[in-house]
């Protein structure tokens, strides 16, 4: 049996980690600018897994004010490169320039504009070590994409999963929201994958390539 909550732990979690002066920046960018960033409490979670399997290669798909990417950064290697696509050119300029200011060499990055799931198509088998998924555009064609470019013990994140409690509703039947679900379940259904649901931030879905 489940015991009753007491405080505020989604507010405790989210203000565990610390975002430095970049992150903030980012964040600030892209609250001005209408983008969809991870939390804090995601954030931190994507550094984590990226420090798990010592990701050399990170695709992001929503690249958002660069918040998520910065966090990315911060938990893999200083070798590590980024391919983050978002279908918004203003978007992409306000995370090169907070990369630039973090001096994150130019050569670590690649930020592509364009279509998710058109891009993504284009890239290679077996190329990323930790993919981030933070649109619900063609989510579950994206979703299939994943296993394909991930490499072996390769981690899938899917950002904003439960799209901060509609999922869980059975009444919300919006596109978006039936998208989420539709990817929710093929990832839980399919063997090849190992996963977990997280109520952090707009809830997190982690799954890891075991196939």
């Amino acid at each position: 049996m489940m015991k009753s909550n007491r405080g505020d732990q989604v507010s405790f979690a989210e203000n565990y980690p610390h975002e430095d002066i970049f992150m903030q920046q980012a964040r600030k960018n892209g609250e001005e600018l209408g983008a969809i960033d991870p939390t804090p409490a995601v954030g931190a979670l994507i550094a984590f897994m990226a420090t798990s399997v010592n990701a050399q290669s990170i695709v992001e798909i929503g690249t958002g004010s660069g918040v998520g990417a910065l966090w990315a950064f911060h938990g893999s290697t200083p070798e590590s490169t980024l391919t983050s696509i978002d279908s918004e050119r203003e978007h992409l300029g306000s995370a090169r320039s907070i990369f630039e200011e973090a001096g994150i060499s130019a050569q670590r990055f690649r930020l592509i504009t364009g279509v998710g799931i058109e891009i993504v198509g284009k890239l290679a088998d077996n190329n990323y070590d930790l993919m981030i998924i933070r649109t619900p555009d063609d989510l579950l064609e994206i979703v299939q994409e994943s296993f394909r470019l991930l490499k072996a013990r390769g981690v899938l994140i899917i950002d904003n999963a439960m799209d901060s409690g509609r999922v869980a509703d059975p009444t919300q039947r919006d596109f978006q929201t039936i998208a989420r679900r539709d990817a929710i379940k093929a990832i839980k259904e399919d063997s090849r994958w190992s996963s977990a649901l997280l109520p952090v931030g707009g809830g997190v879905l982690v799954a890891t390539k075991i196939a």
